[in-house]
């Protein structure tokens, strides 16, 4: 069965999709794989694991008036760097129908969910972290009113190529009330209510015992609320969210039987050149698996919730040596402020063509935990107490970047930018202290011609501690709308002297990109909204393919 429908799907990708649009019915889907030939590098510690390593991925959505239904084929057979023993494999493990009969939509199947902002429910796929963490089973939205959503589902939650047995259900309702009350839509104000609740049923046979007289019993049901309000106006935006667990012991946790807890304020305004935004969040005790067993709950598999970082995204090389993890089970107190203003064509700091600025400031702090200090385990198995308002010791992230953007002339441009960190390496990566680095960007795009563009980046990271500074450089030259030519290097000129390299060629036809190259990547972490994996270094020739139909 497994064959014949990875048989199937890949013949369906190629189908001509004209037959099925007269019958009112439409196909979309995509390939995606990314290919290595690997060598051994002494200089980085890459090892050859294999001869040929790719991950394969084949999507295909039909969709019609009444009836969706989607599939994916993976193959990993002989998985990338960074990807366990775990991913090794193939087969089709995301498959989903959903009927959509008016008011009510039922999905059953594979499919991915999020209530709120994810603090205690988000199924989500990231390929480049590795993240499935797909539900199988049934779901239900209901829409009975203009401005009322209403969801009930259940499930087991994916891991790798299996599916842990604990059940995960939950509901989740949201009212927008301008849809009610005629005076707020009159104002042009929004006002939406939420509410969620999460339940994760385990059979636990398993008993860790901690002496011949004490032993951890496990519960059985493991439930998780989460109620929230937004608030826009105009240019304002206003979010408050807060939500909390019942007692969840676990490796992560260290077995405590305290309940959780996360709460949350952000406020945005964006009008005629200008953005704010301020956020901050305390978290404790969020680590939500769902199951208990510490070999498939270990890192960031079989994760349930997802909290958000309130740090800045990196996307420059240097920029994103050092990204911060959410810490879910220890806790954090975590604040973000960013400022935009674009000055005016014609002034006098705008110029010619205008300029703009944007500021962030990201700060994270661990929260005041006091443990109990007794002898008596049951009494240290509630864990700690903690002062809601009050920061603990260490500080495990800060991070101040700014950034100017100005077009000098009608063919280039520029961006400046300056990135000051502050890193605890030994609170999200278990040990080397605190890192504190600078790090200056400079990026610039010269356009020879409509269809001839040149961009340019000069990176420099300063730091005492870890492996000392870096430097980066890269040069990218687009020949529209076929042909990307890039060349880079990321060189440790503070301690390894080791140079990272990459060479790559991009054709773009049509549906089709093909990428080819040859390089080094350095061993580090990988991380996207407070989500991180580590990957290993690797040499070798690379060969990616998209296509997207």
């Amino acid at each position: 069965m497994k064959r014949l429908l990875a048989y199937l799907s890949l013949c369906l990708c190629f189908l001509p999709t004209s037959a099925w649009e007269r019958k009112g019915v439409s196909l979309s889907g995509s390939i995606q794989s990314d290919m290595l030939v690997p060598r051994n590098d002494s200089g980085t510690g890459a090892e050859k694991t294999g001869s040929f390593l790719n991950n394969t991925y084949a999507d295909l959505l039909m969709q019609s008036k009444y009836l969706d239904a989607g599939v994916r084929l993976e193959f990993l057979e002989y998985p990338l760097p960074g990807f366990e023993k775990d991913f090794e494999g193939w087969g089709v493990p995301h498959f989903w129908m959903k009927g959509k009969f008016g008011k009510v939509e039922l999905t059953a199947g594979t499919f991915y969910e999020q209530f709120g902002s994810g603090f205690i429910l988000r199924t989500y796929e990231e390929r480049s972290l590795g993240i499935d963490n797909s539900l199988l089973g049934g779901r239900v939205v209901v829409k009975p009113f203009t401005g009322v959503t209403l969801k009930a589902l259940t499930g087991v939650q994916r891991r790798y190529w299996d599916w842990n047995e604990p059940l995960i259900s939950g509901a989740d309702a949201e009212i927008g009330l301008e849809e009610f009350i005629p005076s707020l839509k009159k104002k042009d104000v929004g006002i939406i209510l939420g509410g969620s609740w999460v339940n994760k049923y385990e059979k636990v046979d398993e008993k860790i015992y901690a002496s011949p007289i004490y032993r951890y019993r496990f519960p059985k049901f493991v439930n998780a609320w989460d109620v929230r309000m937004s608030f826009n106006k105009g240019a304002w935006n206003v979010l408050a969210e807060y939500a909390q667990k019942s007692a969840d012991p676990s490796f992560a946790n260290q077995y405590i039987y305290k309940k959780g807890s996360a709460v949350m304020l952000s406020g945005s305004y964006s009008e005629k050149g200008l953005s704010i935004l301020l956020q901050a969040k305390r978290s404790e005790n969020m680590s939500f698996k769902s199951t208990s067993e510490v070999s498939k709950a270990i890192g960031i598999s079989s994760a349930i919730n997802h909290l958000p970082a309130f740090t800045q995204d990196q996307t420059y090389a240097l920029a994103a040596l050092y990204p911060y993890a959410t810490q879910l089970a220890e806790g954090e107190w975590a604040y973000q402020a960013e400022v935009g203003y674009n000055f005016r064509k014609k002034t006098l700091l705008g110029g010619k063509y205008g300029m703009n600025v944007k500021a962030n400031l990201s700060y994270v702090r661990a929260i005041d935990r006091q443990f109990f200090d007794t002898d008596d385990l049951v009494q240290k198995t509630n864990g700690d107490t903690s002062k809601f308002f009050k920061w603990g010791d260490e500080t495990y992230y800060r991070s101040f970047d700014l950034t100017l953007t100005r077009k000098l002339s009608k063919a280039f441009k520029l961006s400046l930018m300056y990135v000051n960190q502050q890193y605890n390496k030994t609170v999200v990566e278990g040990h080397g202290g605190t890192v504190h680095t600078n790090i200056y960007i400079a990026d610039g795009k010269y356009q020879f011609s409509p269809k001839v563009t040149l961009r340019g980046e000069l990176q420099y990271l300063t730091t005492k501690q870890d492996q000392g500074d870096w430097a980066f450089g890269l040069l990218e030259l687009s020949l529209a709308p076929h042909w990307m030519f890039t060349v880079s290097d990321m060189w440790n000129c503070g301690e390894t002297d080791l140079h990272y390299y990459q060479g790559l060629v991009t054709y773009n036809i049509g549906q089709h990109r093909i990428q080819g190259g040859y390089g080094r990547t350095r061993a580090g972490y990988n991380c996207s909204g407070g989500v991180c994996r580590y990957v290993p270094a690797s040499t070798g020739w690379t060969l990616s393919y998209n296509y997207n139909f």
